[in-house]
C-alpha cells in the first residue's frame, strides 16, 4: 500500500538524490528505502551430505627430539622430522533399527555424553520432482512446512514455544531429499517431539507464510545477476545438464506465481507418508523407552501413497565451447570450466578424487602453482571431481582472474589438463594428495551423530552398508598408474565447456582466440506475465469475491468504507538498521476522488509529494520537480493500494478480484497493477500485502487494528523488501472525513 519516493539524502558531505519509500498510512505502506545490494541467495538445505567433505586440518603431530646446535642452543626441528599418529579407524556405533507398524523406518542411537536428544526425518522427495510450470514448489514447501505452522498452532506460536525450551524444529527440501530435524534438551524432549510430529504430519501452510515465501523466492530471482560468481555457478549447471530439465532449469517469476497453498498441501500428501520416511533419533535416552514413545507418537499416522518413482536421469550432454555473460561492473573474470563427472559408486571415483586434488586441490596443486604462483593470473583457482549419489556430478575447474589475463588463463588451464593426461604424476604428488583425501575423510565420522547420518544417507540412496570401508580402502590403494589411466579415460579437454562472466572490454585477447565457438549468455530475467486474473476460473473469482466481502465486513462494512471521502494518517517510520536506521515523521492525506499528498519530515529537511494519478510533483530542499517515470508509476501504485479503495475493489469496474490460493485475494487493474492480500482465516482481517513497486518485491505485514469512525485500520505496518525487513511504521493518528479538498492537497509548500 506504500510507495518509494525520491528524497535527498546527505552522504559523504554532500546531498544525493536516492529513493526512499513513502511512509505508511494505515492501509497503505510507507517508506521503502534505496534498494541495497542483495545478499546472494542461499541454497536450499540438502539432507544427505556428499561422501568426502572439504579438506580438514590434519591431526596434531608429534615432533622429533629437538637437535642441539654446535653452540649448545636448541634448534627448531624441521617439518620433515614431524611424526604423525596413524589415523584411527572409523568405528560404526551400535544403531538399533526397526520399522513402525505404519511403515516408517526408525534408527536409534544412544549417546549419553550430553543431556540432549536430537533427530531428523529423511523424506524421499526433492526439487527434481518440481513440475516444469511450478519450479520452486519443493523449496517453498520446505520453508512453509515449518513457518506455516500446524493445525494446532501458527508458525510464530511454534517459534515462541520452542524458544522457551531452548529447542528447535527446522525443515528444508533440497535436490534429492527433504529433511525435518529437531534439537532438544532431554527434559523437554517429549514436548519437542510432539511439535516435530505435528510439523511432519499435519502442516497447515498458512496463507500469509506462503505469500512471504513466494516474496522471498521472487527476491532471490530479482538478485540472481548481482553476484558474478553466482551467475557462473548457475549457468555452468545449465550448460552442463541442459536448461530443459530439473538439473539445469531456472526458476522464474511466473513459476512462483503459479504456486498455491493447494499445491503445497498436495505436495505434502504425495511425499510425506510413513513408508517414504526414515527417522533417526540420537542422544541421551534408553532405546526401549524411546522405541515405545515413537510407537505411541506415530500410531495414528497411517497415511499411504503409491511408491515414489526414481529421480529423473541425466540425459543431456553439454556442447563444448565458450559460454560468456557480459557484466561491465566487474574488474575480474569469474569462470567455471569442465564437463560431466560421475557418481560415488563409480569404481574409478577414488582415483578421480585424488587426481583432482593433484590438479587443483590447494596451494600445492598444479593449477595453483602454474596459474597463480608462476604467472600471477588468478586470484583463486581450484579443481574438483564432484560426484553425486544417483546422478553424474561435474569435473570442474573454477576461480577468478584479472580481466586482462582472461584468455591467457583459460589457455594455461587447458595445458595443465592435457599435461596431467599425457605425463602422469609424481610419487610425491600422489602421496600428498592421497593423504589429504584420507585425512579429510575421517572427519565425516568424528562423532556418533555424524556416523549415523552417513549410514542413513548410504541406505537412503541404496549404497552398501560397508561403503565407508570400501571407499577408504580404495583411496589408500590408488597408484600413479591409476591416476594416469583415469586422467586419460575420464578427462576430455576437447569436450570442456568454458563458462565465464566478465567485462570483455578489458580483455587483451578476445575469447574467439581460444579457437572454440563462443555463445553469449542471455541473463535477462523474464518479467512476470499478468495472467493470474485473466486465467482465473469462475470458482476462484467467486472465492475472491467472498473473501473480499468478508474483509469488508470485519473492518466495518462496505458502506462505511465507501463513506470515507478523505483520510489523514500520521506515523513514525523507523528504517531497519541494515537500511540506515533513519527515522521520519510522515503525514499522508488521501481523497476518495484519487488525490494524495505525503509530507515526510527527515532529520535534514522536509519532502512533500503530491499526485492525482495522472501527474504530480515532489518538493525538496533543492526545489520542485515533476513526477515522471518510475516515481510516477509508484504514485499510481500507491493510489491503487489505498486502504479504503483497495477493499472496495469489487465496486470498481476497472479491477478484477480473484483468489489464486486459499485465504489469498488477488486484485489486478486494467493497467497491470497487482497486489495480493493474505487474510487471517480466523478473523478475516488482511494481515499481509505483497506487490512489486517497479524496483523490488515488497511486502507489508499489517497488525494492531483499531477502530476509527466505525472502520478498523492497521496501526502498525512492517515492510519487507525482497524478503528482508526494511522498515516499520507505527501510526499516531488516523482521521477520516475531515473535509480536505483537492486544492488543499495540491498546494505547493
Amino acid at each position: 500500500m506504500r510507495i518509494r519516493w525520491i528524497v535527498p539524502l546527505l552522504i559523504a558531505g554532500g546531498a544525493t538524490a536516492q529513493e526512499l519509500p513513502p511512509p505508511p498510512k494505515p492501509g497503505n505502506n510507507p517508506v521503502a528505502a534505496p534498494r541495497s545490494a542483495p545478499e546472494a541467495p542461499k541454497p536450499a538445505p540438502e539432507s544427505p551430505a556428499p561422501v568426502p567433505p572439504p579438506p580438514a586440518k590434519l591431526p596434531a603431530a608429534r615432533s622429533a627430539t629437538p637437535r642441539a646446535s654446535a653452540a649448545g642452543a636448541v634448534a627448531a626441528p624441521s617439518y620433515k622430522d614431524l611424526k604423525y599418529a596413524p589415523l584411527r579407524q572409523v568405528e560404526i556405533p551400535n544403531v538399533e533399527s526397526f520399522t513402525l507398524p505404519n511403515g516408517m523406518k526408525v534408527y536409534l542411537l544412544e549417546d549419553h555424553e550430553l543431556p540432549v536428544i536430537n533427530g531428523f526425518a529423511l523424506v524421499r522427495t526433492g526439487n527434481l520432482f518440481d513440475p516444469p510450470d511450478k519450479i520452486g514448489l519443493a523449496g517453498i514447501a520446505g520453508e512453509v512446512i515449518r513457518s506455516g505452522g500446524t493445525r494446532a498452532a501458527t508458525g510464530d506460536q511454534l517459534d515462541e514455544k520452542l524458544e522457551d525450551m531452548a529447542a528447535s524444529v527446522e525443515a528444508g527440501i533440497g535436490e534429492t531429499s527433504g529433511r525435518i530435524s529437531f534439537n532438544a534438551l532431554k527434559e523437554n524432549a517429549l514436548d519437542v517431539l510432539q511439535v516435530f510430529h505435528d510439523v511432519l504430519t499435519e502442516p497447515d501452510f498458512r496463507a500469509d507464510k506462503v505469500e512471504l515465501a513466494r516474496t522471498q523466492m521472487k527476491g532471490v530471482i530479482s538478485r540472481r545477476n548481482d553476484d558474478a560468481s553466482g551467475i557462473v555457478a548457475r549457468e555452468f549447471e545449465s550448460v552442463l545438464y541442459g536448461r530443459d530439465n530439473p538439473y539445469g532449469w531456472s526458476m522464474e517469476y511466473d513459476h512462483i506465481n503459479r504456486i498455491s497453498r493447494e499445491d503445497l498441501l498436495a505436495f505434502h500428501k504425495r511425499y510425506f507418508f510413513p513408508a517414504n520416511i526414515m527417522l533417526a533419533v540420537y542422544g541421551d535416552f534408553q532405546t526401549a523407552d524411546m522405541k515405545a514413545r515413537l510407537e505411541k507418537l506415530f500410531e495414528g499416522w497411517t497415511a499411504s501413497q503409491p511408491t515414489v518413482p526414481p529421480f529423473p536421469p541425466v540425459t543431456q550432454k553439454a556442447k563444448p565451447g565458450v559460454y560468456f555473460a557480459e557484466k561491465t561492473d566487474v574488474t575480474q573474470t569469474f569462470f567455471a570450466i569442465g564437463h560431466l563427472g560421475g557418481m560415488y559408486k563409480d569404481k574409478d571415483y577414488p582415483a578421480l578424487e585424488v587426481m583432482a586434488d593433484i590438479l587443483g586441490g590447494g596451494f600445492r596443486s598444479r593449477l595453483f602453482n602454474r596459474v597463480r604462483t608462476e604467472k600471477g593470473y588468478a586470484y583463486s583457482i581450484g579443481a574438483s571431481w564432484t560426484a553425486n549419489f544417483i546422478h553424474p556430478g561435474r569435473f570442474e575447474i573454477s576461480g577468478s582472474t584479472k580481466s586482462l589475463s582472461t584468455t591467457e588463463t583459460f589457455k594455461l588451464i587447458e595445458e595443465e589438463v592435457k599435461r596431467l593426461r599425457d605425463s602422469g604424476v609424481t610419487e610425491a604428488e600422489l602421496t600428498t594428495a592421497r593423504q589429504a583425501v584420507l585425512n579429510s575423510f575421517v572427519f565425516n565420522f568424528d562423532t556418533r551423530a555424524k556416523t549415523l547420518s552417513r549410514l542413513m544417507t548410504y541406505e537412503y540412496f541404496g549404497y552398501p552398508k560397508d561403503f565407508i570401508f570400501q571407499y577408504q580402502k580404495a583411496i589408500a590403494a590408488v597408484t600413479r598408474a591409476d591416476i594416469q589411466r583415469v586422467a586419460r579415460e575420464r578427462l576430455h579437454p576437447e569436450e570442456m565447456a568454458f563458462v565465464a562472466v566478465g567485462n570483455p572490454a578489458d580483455f587483451v585477447q578476445p575469447l574467439e582466440s581460444l579457437g572454440k565457438p563462443v555463445t553469449k549468455l542471455d541473463l535477462t530475467i523474464p518479467e512476470p506475465k499478468i495472467e493470474a486474473a485473466a486465467g482465473a476460473d469462475p470458482a476462484s473469482l467467486q472465492r475472491g469475491k467472498q473473501l473480499l466481502e468478508r474483509a469488508q465486513q470485519v473492518v466495518g462494512g462496505a458502506d462505511r468504507l465507501a463513506a470515507i471521502k478523505d483520510a489523514s494518517f500520521t506515523s513514525q517510520v523507523q528504517l531497519d538498521a541494515s537500511a540506515g536506521g533513519l527515522k521520519a515523521k510522515v503525514r499522508t492525506r488521501w481523497l476518495q476522488s484519487g488525490h494524495f499528498r505525503q509530507e515526510v519530515e527527515l532529520p535534514f529537511g522536509k519532502l512533500t509529494t503530491y499526485s492525482d494519478g495522472a501527474s504530480g510533483w515532489t518538493a525538496t530542499m533543492q526545489g520542485d520537480r515533476p513526477l515522471v517515470g518510475n516515481p510516477m508509476k509508484q504514485a499510481r501504485g500507491y493510489l491503487f493500494r489505498a486502504y479504503a479503495g483497495l477493499l472496495l475493489s469489487d465496486r470498481n469496474p476497472g479491477r478484477t478480484v480473484n483468489s489464486p490460493a486459499e485465504n489469498v485475494i488477488e486484485i489486478t487493474g486494467k493497467e497491470g497493477e497487482s497486489v495480493r492480500i493474505a487474510v487471517e482465516p480466523s478473523t478475516g482481517l488482511p494481515v499481509r500485502e505483497s506487490y512489486n513497486d517497479g524496483q523490488a518485491n515488497l511486502e507489508e505485514a499489517l497488525s494492531d487494528y483499531r477502530e476509527i469512525g466505525g472502520v478498523k485500520f492497521p496501526f502498525k505496518i512492517e515492510i519487507f523488501q525482497n524478503g528482508k525487513k526494511f522498515s516499520e511504521a507505527v501510526f499516531e493518528e488516523v482521521k477520516v472525513n475531515s473535509g480536505a479538498t483537492a486544492e488543499e492537497l495540491k498546494k505547493h509548500p
